[in-house]
């Protein structure tokens, strides 16, 4: 089987200026972003996934959030149009990685808005999140490019957080992880777990029972390594300070794969 894939970019130089919404601004140090990007990127390696780094957008300050710009399912690559103006430079390079990748290429197109960062994928499920990024148009768009290859979607309501996946993510049995301070309906979920951290939300699957997430949730990392699964964790502080999280700084390809 072909090593798995994923989509990096590199922070911009200008990372400090980057979007914040629901969390007050704090000095973000730069230069220690990138050092804890590359140990990102390390892990991703040591647990057997390709890294493929996208070139990088330097004049676009959220750029190293490469998530938000493209949405994959089984080969088809959804390019997305950011809901925040600022960010629709990003997705030209991200859109010649995939290419280049032999995806099929689709995209979301004006008056439609959509972050991949809104995007939940739990086997053929899709959530997608609808709040200040993903508009009712881009949610009727991804429809149009997913459903008719098997997927269902569902729309979660998002108003607590910047994405549905600052909010969520799932476990690789399909059960959904979240923080419920910051979720709206996590009814939506048929298996929903509550973990005691808002950051402990968010995981990578890095295959099996491993998981990627970041430091700052102890107690949430106990709680999954009690449940049997092997936890990687990242310190990305600078990157959180800009309401970014384990999945924004990726988009994983597996579905070309396996």
């Amino acid at each position: 089987m072909p090593s798995k894939k994923a989509l990096v970019r590199r922070p911009s130089p200008r990372l400090a200026e980057g979007l914040v919404t629901h969390i007050e601004r704090e000095k973000v140090d730069v230069e220690l972003a990138v050092k804890q990007w590359e140990a990102y990127v390390e892990a991703l390696r040591e647990h057997g996934w390709e890294t493929i780094e996208v070139d990088p957008a330097d004049n676009c300050p959220d750029s190293v959030f490469v998530e938000d710009t493209v949405v994959m399912y089984k080969n088809v690559a959804l390019i997305t149009r950011p809901g925040a103006e600022s960010r629709r430079g990003e997705s030209p390079g991200v859109e010649e990685a995939v290419a280049s990748l032999g995806c099929s290429v689709n995209w979301i197109w004006a008056p439609g808005s959509l972050d991949g960062g809104d995007v939940l994928k739990v086997g053929d499920t899709i959530y997608v999140g609808r709040g200040g990024r993903t508009n009712v148009d881009g949610l009727r768009q991804l429809r149009a490019a997913f459903e008719p290859l098997g997927a269902r979607v569902v729309p979660v309501p998002v108003s607590k957080v910047l994405h549905l996946k600052s909010a969520v993510t799932a476990l690789p049995d399909g059960t959904v992880i979240g923080h419920i301070p910051k979720l709206d309906r996590p009814s939506l979920f048929p298996r929903f777990l509550s973990v005691p951290e808002e950051s402990g939300g968010h995981v990578v699957l890095l295959g099996g029972h491993t998981l990627l997430m970041s430091r700052s949730a102890p107690r949430t990392m106990e709680l999954l390594t009690d449940l049997g699964y092997e936890v990687v964790t990242v310190d990305i502080s600078e990157f959180e300070k800009l309401e970014g999280c384990v999945t924004c700084l990726s988009v994983r390809l597996r579905e070309l794969y396996v």
